[in-house]
């Protein structure tokens, strides 16, 4: 508790890719301006602050992570204020904002905020400033920054109410005059003046040239505005402080290898098999890999996730070094030091750059370059730009009368930082700059797809190459995904059998324990709908489900069922061998599979088009296997849609089967789901 002032708040983050972090030390550094003093912290950095004794109010910003979760940060502070025997009035004494991340693609939109904020009022503690939902669908910024001009109004509030309760022992009136409503957030979005904490600028004398060729411009584009835009007077974010030093040194040639993943043990496992799943002429292409990992100690159940280390692309990290002008100096070691006097408060080197690391390495393993440009690095950019035009198009990105172009032309065109120096050619920023805002890179996430019982000592999983065109119509890959299938090309154009003479490898990491597991009970019935890829983990739930009935002839199982669907049937329809196999060998009871692409003709048979449809065609099965069999219901696959019909699905069915409305419905799921009945694996 290091601030000591009458106008102190707490400041709390809990941040799983560092957004949460990130507008965390925003409120931090405009908070400053507006005369306030944040205490900022970690969430789980639990030695810092005292809830207990915390009088000051607390703000809080929370991302969500997985499929509802708390980010990993959180997960000791969630597990803490979740202990049953706390009273009721634990926290009576706090009152609190706070602001929740999220992304509306997924079914449980901002659940990790919603999850502290709910049990924070059951302990008893009170809303100064209602709970702000920020979307990064549309935009997060749509709502964090009226969500944070507000707090300021809440907050004065806060510490009036606290002064006149000291100078007049009052009883406090102004619970209602300090909650900040949605709805006045919403209605004053387009009319917020935030003037303490940007920077107004006007540099329209200065660039008469561009002004002039704007107005010749008849659509705007990244590059390019158009009036009014264009001849605004601009309200500019202040200049985020820079606090790193770097410093080149001159290196040996050695490859420090992949980066160490701090929190868990990585292994460098071998490729042994690749198999290309669908046809040539499906619209995605799947691979399945096969790892061996009988040589270490990486253990799994189905269900189970894992990481896979993967690097940026060679030719886009040559790419930047060459725009950057650092190819003579790729192979030299990095030296970074936190700036002498900076202003940023907490400034420390970041943990995702290991120390004697190269240029190249630190761009190639360390920092996720195809992350979208944030507006706080396009301020920063702004000072490293040379022409004026430019300069004052950067200005206009990151104005809050630019907020409408940010997000067509660099939000939702998904521009990473080499698509911005490509149409920004006199911006030159310094490799410093980009270790200060381009977040870590990511290890990405697999669903397992194999039990090791049915193959000890081997894991598989499968993906769809993600190809997408970027904004100038440059074809893509994922980073992962093009990669592995960059990496395993030799193995499937093996005209003759695999003879192991290539064997890659790559590095992967366990991720934190979840619930989407089998049933402890096997006489448990259970449902998994995975459309596409989202088969993968019931593929090892069907293996383990086979091996236990082999092995325990004696034990009662429960029915189990499959709604499977895909594109085109003789293009993309994932293990139809192995499916018909288990249904065979009576491991799986019922297999129901849509086309949503195939006419009736082409399958011989009118089938539902969508896995929602072959849903609600079994509706009285799904209602007694899971109301009255107390079944679980599992769903893997895509969250945008897939996802939400089937949640959609249900309540009709439970609406059909049980004669409640629409609310019952919700509420019954709700109970399955805190009942860890309902499990989904999801991704947007």
């Amino acid at each position: 508790m290091c601030c000591k002032t009458s106008r102190r708040f707490l400041l709390l983050y809990a941040s799983q890719k560092g957004q949460a972090k990130a507008i965390a030390e925003e409120i931090e550094q405009q908070g400053k301006e507006h005369g306030f003093e944040a205490d900022l912290h970690c969430i789980s950095e639990s030695d810092k602050y005292n809830l207990i004794s915390e009088r000051d109010p607390v703000v809080i910003v929370i991302s969500t992570t997985g499929t509802g979760e708390p980010p990993d940060t959180a997960i000791k502070f969630v597990k803490e204020i979740n202990d049953k025997t706390l009273p009721q009035d634990h926290f009576s004494h706090l009152r609190y904002g706070l602001l929740g991340l999220g992304d509306s693609e997924y079914t449980f939109f901002c659940n990790g905020g919603k999850i502290v904020d709910r049990r924070l009022q059951e302990l008893g503690a009170q809303c100064f400033c209602e709970m702000g939902q920020a979307d990064d669908a549309v935009g997060l910024e749509l709502v964090v920054e009226p969500w944070i001009a507000n707090l300021w109004v809440a907050l004065d509030h806060e510490f009036a109410s606290k002064k006149e309760d000291t100078n007049h022992n009052e009883k406090s009136s102004s619970v209602c005059a300090s909650t900040v409503s949605n709805s006045c957030i919403v209605s004053k979005i387009e009319h917020l003046k935030i003037e303490d904490s940007e920077v107004t600028t006007d540099i329209l004398s200065k660039s008469n040239a561009y002004s002039e060729l704007s107005t010749r411009v008849s659509q705007p584009s990244l590059s390019q505005s158009v009036p009014p835009l264009s001849q605004s007077t601009l309200n500019v974010p202040a200049l985020p402080p820079e606090y790193l030093e770097l410093i080149f040194q001159e290196s040996s040639d050695q490859d420090p290898g992949p980066p160490c993943v701090s929190e868990t043990s990585v292994f460098q496992v071998p490729v042994i098999k690749a198999v290309q799943l669908t046809t040539d002429e499906a619209i995605k292409k799947t691979l399945l890999l096969e790892l061996d990992i009988s040589k270490t100690t990486f253990s799994y159940q189905p269900g189970d996730a894992f990481n896979v280390i993967c690097p940026n692309y060679a030719n886009e990290v040559d790419e930047l070094l060459n725009i950057l002008g650092l190819l003579e100096k790729k192979d030299f070691f990095v030296c970074l030091k936190v700036k002498a006097g900076t202003k940023k408060r907490g400034a420390a080197l970041p943990q995702h750059v290991p120390e004697k690391s190269t240029v190249k390495f630190i761009l190639t393993w360390c920092l996720e370059i195809r992350a979208v440009v944030k507006k706080a690095f396009l301020r920063s950019l702004v000072e490293y730009t040379i022409d004026v035009g430019e300069k004052r198009r950067l200005q206009e990105l990151c104005s809050k009368q630019g907020s409408s172009d940010y997000n067509s032309f660099i939000r939702d065109a998904g521009i990473c930082l080499l698509d911005l120096l490509h149409a920004f050619p006199s911006c030159q920023p310094p490799l410093s700059l980009l270790i200060e805002h381009l977040p870590k890179l990511q290890a990405r996430p697999y669903s397992v797809a194999s039990s090791n019982l049915f193959q000890p000592g081997k894991i598989t999983f499968l993906f769809n190459i993600v190809e997408f065109a970027s904004h100038v119509g440059q074809l893509r890959r994922g980073v992962c995904t093009g990669w592995l299938a960059d990496l395993v090309a030799p193995i499937l154009q093996s005209s003759t059998k695999y003879d192991g003479s290539f064997i890659p490898e790559i590095s992967i990491s366990s991720r934190p324990t979840n619930n989407f597991h089998l049933p402890d009970n096997p006489s448990i019935p259970f449902i998994m709908v995975g459309p596409g890829t989202g088969i993968a983990p019931f593929i090892g739930f069907l293996q383990h489900r086979q091996m236990l009935r082999e092995n325990h002839k004696d034990w009662i199982f429960g029915e189990t069922w499959l709604f499977f669907g895909c594109r085109h049937k003789a293009r993309d329809y994932l293990f139809e061998d192995e499916l018909k196999l288990f249904v065979e060998n009576g491991t799986l009871t019922h297999l129901n599979v849509c086309f949503s692409r195939d006419t009736p003709a082409m399958v011989q048979t009118a089938t539902p088009k969508y896995v929602q449809d072959n849903l609600r065609l079994f509706s009285g099965e799904i209602s007694r296997l899971l109301l009255q069999d107390k079944g679980y219901f599992y769903v893997c696959g895509d969250a945008k849609n897939m996802a939400k019909d089937v949640n959609d699905a249900l309540v009709d069915i439970l609406i059909a089967e049980k004669g409640v409305d629409k609310l019952d419905a919700l509420n019954i799921l709700a109970t399955l789901r805190e009942e860890k009945r309902y499990l989904q694996d999801v991704w947007a």
